[in-house]
């Protein structure tokens, strides 16, 4: 669930090492919580998703933990344990329960999302 923006809204979040490889923070970009997942598997990724876990109802998937499912990259939200794909957002349990992505890149040692 891709969301339709406008990917000339990039906003910098930190630096790609204050977060520690394979794991997530949270950041509040224009009001909303997103969370924010450094992957180090074949060279550093960061994907961004909704913090927001629709099982729970809690803001709480920054806090997930980072894994592999066959080949998808999943957090798993660490209440309820559901999946969530950090590619498509997608809930592996529960399509229903599917969660929102934002781009996420690493230029000059920062982590960018657009919103």
């Amino acid at each position: 669930m891709h969301r339709d923006i406008h990917t000339d809204r990039w906003t910098a979040v930190c630096q790609l090492d204050d977060i520690v490889p394979n794991t997530g923070v949270c950041a509040l970009l224009n009001g909303a919580q997103v969370a924010v997942f450094h992957v180090d598997d074949s060279g550093p990724r960061v994907f961004a998703i909704d913090n927001y876990d629709p099982h729970s109802q809690a803001s709480v998937l920054s806090r997930g933990l980072v894994g592999s499912l066959g080949e998808r990259i999943v957090v798993a939200s660490p209440i309820y344990k559901q999946h969530f794909d950090l590619q498509t957002g997608e809930c592996l349990e529960s399509a229903a329960h599917s969660v929102g992505t934002y781009p996420a890149r690493v230029a000059d040692g920062k982590v960018w999302v657009a919103l």
